[in-house]
Formats: structure tokens, C-alpha cells, sequence
């Protein structure tokens, strides 16, 4: 979704965190390769694929970073799709809690407009 005014757009990114199990990378990973394709399918999302990085926390284990554009109301449709559930359900088998956080984060945020100073 594109506009002039990003602060305007109903875009709503959501960037999620997925603190992953050890040992459970690579299942992990067949698993969110399957996520934004079945977002895309269900038409619960807009443009590009999702971004996905790679990071280690500071217990010294693996976390990922998933960063999709939502079509307005998709969010709460996602809870009513039963392929989307299932996707979710499979993360979960490979997700935990640790560093005083939750297994999983995904707050939703807006574009903000920003000028930035001259250098």
C-alpha cells in the first residue's frame, strides 16, 4: 500500500520477534518460509514478501525478526483463517520465552513522516 501521507495510510507493519528453541532453527524456519505466502494466499497482506533478519540476544540464542504490511483489518481475519492457524500453531512447537520476554512479539506499527536534519 502506498501513500503520499504515510502517517494517513491504513498500512499497519507489524514487526515480530521469534525467540527460537535450541536446536529448532532449521524446523523453525520451514515453518515461517510457509508464513507470508499463506498471509498473501488468505489476502490478510500487501506488497513485498515479508523481511526476515536473523539475530542472537544476550542469553546467547537465536531470535528472528519477521517485518509484513497487513491490509487493513487482516490482523484480526488472520484469527479466522484456518490456514493461518495452523502456520501459527507449527511456530509455536519451536518458540520460547526468555530474557524476561514472551516466546513471541508482534507489535503493529504506522509509517511516521519524519524530516530529518541536513549533515
Amino acid at each position: 500500500m502506498t501513500s503520499r501521507n504515510p502517517e494517513k495510510s491504513n498500512a499497519e507493519m507489524v514487526i515480530c520477534t521469534y525467540r527460537i528453541k535450541k536446536g529448532h532453527e532449521p524446523a523453525f524456519l520451514r515453518v515461517l518460509a510457509r508464513h507470508w505466502p499463506t498471509l498473501k494466499r488468505q489476502g490478510l497482506v500487501v506488497g513485498k514478501p515479508a523481511l526476515i533478519f536473523r539475530g542472537v540476544d544476550e542469553s546467547r540464542n537465536v531470535f528472528f525478526v519477521e517485518i509484513f504490511t497487513w491490509k487493513p483489518g487482516g490482523a484480526q481475519r488472520a484469527h479466522e483463517e484456518p490456514a493461518v492457524m495452523q502456520v501459527w500453531e507449527s511456530m509455536g512447537t519451536h518458540m520460547e520465552a526468555r530474557t524476561g520476554r514472551p516466546a513471541m512479539e508482534h507489535p503493529h506499527v504506522r509509517p511516521v513522516s519524519i524530516r530529518f536534519a541536513k549533515v
